[in-house]
Parts: structure tokens; sequence; C-alpha cells
């Protein structure tokens, strides 16, 4: 069985590039014609006429940070769509919220890309512990799952043990979640006595893969490889074993521009990823700002796919941070001091032990006056929709340097 999920990825790269640009101007003449907001800021473009890079960067950026609110005065999905929402399989909401529609077309994200170089081949049983819930990351591993061939348990977030239990029964091979709750299972199993040495690849997402969790990982029998993708794009890049940098997904064309703006940056220079998909008919994203940092990488990775490669995910442009698997955002934070009007002043400050996330809102109080501090993190959860706790701290403390949302997390 091929090491290649199919012959797109070692394809000649005058070959893919001819074919990807014909996809692109087939995507933008798509989105034009459908969708009512790209109809709007692409008026006038002669898609035809796009023939590289420097006349694709004349085109408007759409940016991920904007969509709530465009969502919002133009639900559900801001004029984005394609295609009228009977068409549609589901609906999916985001932090935000953000509402993403979903096709019917097999694998509507592309992720059997990324899980086929993990290592997965038809009939391999899958232990998915994304949710399944409103998000769409668990369903976006399942189709995927079932794209190659494999069924899947669907497992979910939390309830370690009962997944243990499972494991322990049905042995899957494979292992589609966050690198945390990975670590967590493999590890809590062994302390159980409970047998997790079915578990031998796994696809990863959803927050960082540091060396020394990847390491722990791998040291517990499971070779670990990550993924970078969004809700809105589906698949970005990948890993392969190779593990030299995250190959391009081989429907999308990814831009690297300066932030806050849509001019690219110098190649092997860090800037924002933007995406324009070439694929998704009912959501052509053209020019999507993911909010997201990485850099190009010279050469093709030695593991044979023949793709641009990227470093991976560097950062946020932005405040905007992941926690979690989940993102959290400096207007998430804002709803959550606008319901308690005792907060003069917050700052969201995340870190990372051992490799386990953990967040803590900081509260500057206007005077004196009852401990808050339970009641808010109650609100952090309800809003951000991942657990943090909340301090008080002295009035005037808190840095005065424009951040609602400090990252302190380090990686080794």
């Amino acid at each position: 069985m091929s090491d290649f999920y199919d012959a797109l990825e070692t394809r000649d790269h005058e070959l893919r590039v001819a074919e990807q640009w014909h996809a692109l101007r087939a995507q933008v003449a798509h989105a034009q014609a459908h969708s009512a907001y790209f109809g709007e800021i692409l008026a006038g473009i002669d898609a035809a006429a796009l023939k590289s890079a420097a006349d694709l960067a004349q085109l408007p950026v759409t940016r991920k940070a904007d969509l709530a609110a465009r969502q919002k005065a133009r639900p559900p999905f801001g004029g984005l769509e394609a295609v009228a929402h009977a068409k549609l399989k589901h609906v999916f909401q985001s932090p935000g919220p953000i509402y993403e529609p979903d096709g019917f077309e097999r694998d509507h994200w592309r992720f059997a890309r990324a899980m086929w170089a993990a290592g997965l081949r038809p009939g391999d049983l899958v232990l998915n512990c994304f949710s399944y819930h409103l998000t769409p990351a668990g369903m976006l591993v399942e189709s995927a799952a079932h794209a190659i061939g494999c069924p899947v348990i669907p497992g979910g977030v939390g309830n370690t043990e009962l997944q243990l239990q499972a494991v322990h029964d049905l042995k899957p091979v494979a292992y589609g979640g966050t690198p945390s709750f990975l670590r967590i299972l493999l590890q809590k199993g062994r302390e159980a006595g409970l047998d997790t040495s079915s578990l031998k690849k796994a696809l990863v997402g959803g927050e960082a893969l540091p060396p020394s969790l990847r390491k722990e990982i791998n040291d517990l029998g499971c070779f670990v490889l990550q993924n970078y993708g969004t809700a809105d794009l589906g698949l970005i890049a990948y890993e392969s074993p190779a593990m030299e940098g995250m190959i391009l997904d081989e429907g999308v064309w990814v831009e690297i521009v300066r932030p806050g703006t849509g001019d690219p940056v110098a190649p092997g220079e860090v800037g924002e990823v933007v995406v324009t998909s070439l694929t998704n008919r009912e959501y052509p994203l053209i020019r999507f700002a993911t909010g997201d940092l990485s850099a190009i990488l010279p050469g093709a990775s030695p593991c044979g796919r023949s793709n641009t490669r990227i470093k991976g995910w560097m950062g946020r442009a932005d405040q905007t941070t992941k926690v979690k698997g989940m993102f959290v955002t400096p207007g998430q934070i804002a709803q959550v001091v606008a319901r308690h009007p005792e907060i003069a002043k917050a700052r969201l400050e995340v870190t990372s032990s051992n490799n386990i996330d953990a967040m803590v809102l900081k509260l500057e109080l206007r005077g004196s006056g009852a401990d808050i501090t339970a009641a808010v993190a109650e609100s952090l959860q309800a809003i951000c929709k991942v657990r943090g706790s909340a301090e008080l701290v002295a009035s005037g403390s808190l840095p005065n340097d424009g951040k609602v949302i400090a990252d302190l997390r380090t990686y080794q």
C-alpha cells in the first residue's frame, strides 16, 4: 500500500502550480457568482486574469477576527456562503460565536490526507477524542477516517475512565484529539492497569505539541504527528513521518503576509497565514486571514511529498490565543467583564505547566467589595467554553500595555 494518499502529493512543482491556479481562478469566479459577500468585495475583478501571486495580492483580505461581527450583521454566515442553507449537511458553532457550514462531499475538510500521512490505513479502529458538541472537530476526524475506510469510536472529550475501558476492550489502533489528552489516557491507563498498548499512531491538533510532550507520548508507545487546520478552511498543513516542517494541503493556496495587511512577506519571513480554499464550493473563502503566524520553508520534504512546507503554527498575529484546543479572544474577555460591573480592569493570563494549559483572569475591582472570583470563573467558562479561574489583584497592579490576553506559555 502506498505511502501517499494520492498522486497529487508527488506532483511536479510546475504542474501543481498550473493546476492550482486553474482551480483558484474557478473558485474566485464561483465566489463572485454565488456568495453575496464575495460578490460585493470582488466586484470588478476579472477572475480569468489572475495569473500570479502579485495579482492575487491585489484582492481584499477577509479576516477570521471579523467573522463574528459579519455573521451577526448578516446571519448566519455573513453572506460568505455560496449555497442555500437547505443544501448543507451540518452547521457548527465555534467560539465567537462563529458558525461554519458543512457540505455533503466526502471528507469535507480534507483531513484524510493528514491521517494517511500519520499512518492510518483502511480498517484501523480510531479513537476520536475531539468534541462532537457544536464544534466541528469531532466530525472532522470522523469524516476523514471514514474516507480512508476506518471505523471510529466517538469518544469525544472527558469521561477518561470510560474511554480507557473502551481502549482496553476494543483495542483501537489510532487516536485523534489533543496531545495533552492522549498523554493523560496513556498515563492513566498504566496507573489503572488498563491496556492502552494498541494505540500506536496518532494525529493531534487543537493545541501546541512541544518537543517534550511529543517525546512523552512517543515514549509511551504511540507515534504522534500533528496537523494544522481551522473549522472554516479544513486542513491547511500536516506533518509527515519526516517531521521536517508541515506540508501544505493540496486543496488550499497559502500566502504568508505582513500581519494586518495583505502584502506578502519575503520567503522565509514570519507572517500571517492567508488561505484561499480551492475545493470548498459551499464556503469559498478567498484570501482568508487566519490570524496565525508561520513562515515558508525552503525545499521539499524528504518524505517524497513535493508541496511547499511551512514551519507550522508559530503563534497569533493578534491577542487571540488557543487554550486546550479552544480559541479565546479579547472580545470574549470583554463579554465576561460586561457581566460583572464590579470589574475595573481585567487581564487573562495563559500559562502551561507540564504541558497542561491553564488560564486565570486577573481582576482589578472598583473599590472594595465581595469576592466575585467564583462568579467570574463561571462566566469565563460559559463564554469561552474552557475552564479557568479568576484572581483579585491590587488596583493599578495590572500592566498598562494594552493587552487583554497575555500568553505566558513557553514550549520546550
